[in-house]
């Protein structure tokens, strides 16, 4: 094993970059979030619109779905925009794909009548896991658009279920890594991207061996680290989404329809009883 390399800012090995979320950063879309996690910056807007893919066309259900891109300057040398070239790359179609499933795996799409959420994340700047902050920004932005609907009266019920987050984890030079910077990724011996709830749940988990093949234990130390890694990026979710939370919850009291409980996370996230 090499010697360990220290961290940028000498961050420690299980720390998140400095964070924060903002929302309501976009006047038309209905839930909007920008997030920062160190240099990465990613712009999240929830679009709705009253109509559904084909196949689900008088199946009263809803649908969540996502586009993902890069600014031709979110890296160090220029890139050419994706509509240049008549479709998004294969990377992008990959997150997009997975920032879409990550977001439906948590909402009751049998609640949202036959609307669809479109979640377009743009990457204003890219220093490594812009794919986990983009699916981080989304929920919050969704869950935005969501609060938007429910207080107008157009949705019957909370369809939200628990929160969730993402986060990458590696090993680098032997030593596992929380929320790895572009530095890291670029030497990194295990890649790892975790999508989970904040009670542990799994979601998704893309993870490879760049350079050699990893253990069995390795896999469940990284799964660990990244779900403190959940939690801490949970806490901030649920610190810009508070006062929307204590609103829907009023909302959800008068309606007088589901019992209602002090406010704690657990009653904000859960989705309603059926």
């Amino acid at each position: 094993m090499s010697e360990s390399r220290p961290r940028p800012n000498k961050r420690a090995a299980n720390a998140l970059r400095p964070l924060k979320i903002e929302t309501g950063v976009m006047k038309f879309a209905e839930g909007s979030a920008l997030i920062e996690l160190g240099d990465t910056r990613v712009m999240v807007s929830a679009s709705v619109e009253s109509r559904v893919p084909p196949f689900l066309v008088g199946s009263g259900k809803g649908w969540l779905t996502a586009e993902y891109a890069m600014l031709p300057r979110a890296t160090s040398t220029r890139s050419r925009r994706e509509v240049t070239q008549g479709r998004p790359s294969g990377r992008s179609a990959e997150i997009q794909r997975l920032i879409g499933r990550s977001l439906r795996s948590v909402f009751d799409l049998d609640l949202l009548g036959e609307r669809t959420f479109t979640l377009d994340c743009d990457v204003l700047q890219a220093d490594g896991g812009t794919r986990t902050a983009a699916i981080t920004a989304a929920y919050v932005a969704a869950v935005e658009a969501t609060a938007l609907l429910f207080l107008s009266g157009d949705l019957d019920r909370w369809p939200v279920g628990e929160a969730l987050a993402a986060v990458s984890v590696g090993i680098v030079d032997g030593q596992q890594l929380l929320d790895l910077e572009a530095i890291e990724d670029q030497v990194a011996e295990v890649d790892l991207n975790l999508v989970a709830t904040r009670s542990g749940e799994l979601i998704e988990i893309q993870g490879t061996g760049e350079k050699h093949p990893f253990s069995r234990p390795d896999l469940e130390q990284l799964l660990d680290l990244g779900q403190s890694g959940i939690d801490a990026l949970g806490r901030e979710q649920e610190r810009v989404l508070a006062a929307t939370l204590d609103t829907v919850e009023a909302h959800r009291r008068r309606l007088g329809g589901e019992t209602a409980q002090p406010r704690n996370e657990a009653d904000l996230w859960d989705p309603p009883a059926s």
